[in-house]
């Protein structure tokens, strides 16, 4: 059975230590995806604008059930050691890590590919809602459906 971690946080993330925690002597693969705040807009109509900031609002606790569903799911798709799956809410500046996935296992094909099914999930399907913040004003990221992390 797979070790599984998952958060969501105000706290800032530490992928290193995500890495630690899924790292184990029987597993020859670890992947990991660690997004982080960027200044450019993901928003169309302020392509233009420089992000200052981004933040991150969560569904109280429908949230943290399907990161954890996701993250059982993975190891249960693929043969894998360890999940982690962590997720930051409020606010997050420039740089700064907001999600960070690790998958370890035995080979290095299931760590990649369920690292990249984890990431996509988490970001198709977890009730987690972004809001861009520039000088001027903010704008909701994915507010037509999908969670925009």
């Amino acid at each position: 059975m797979a070790k599984i971690t998952t958060e969501l946080t105000e706290r800032p993330l530490d992928p290193s230590r995500a890495i630690e925690d899924a790292a184990s002597d029987e597993c020859g693969a670890i992947a990991s995806f660690v997004g982080t705040v960027r200044s450019s807009a993901s928003v169309p109509d302020r392509a233009k604008d420089r992000v200052l900031r981004l933040e991150y609002e969560a569904h109280p606790t429908l949230a943290s059930e399907k990161l954890t569903a996701i993250a059982e799911e993975a190891a249960g798709k693929w043969d894998l050691a360890a999940v982690v799956a962590l997720h930051r809410v409020g606010v997050c500046d420039l740089g700064e890590p907001t999600v960070v996935v690790v998958c370890a296992a035995p080979h290095r094909r299931e760590a990649l590919e369920a690292c990249h099914w984890t990431i996509d999930e988490i970001k198709r399907s977890v009730p987690i809602w972004k809001r861009e913040v520039y000088a001027d004003g903010t704008s909701w990221v994915g507010a037509e459906g999908s969670n925009g992390s």
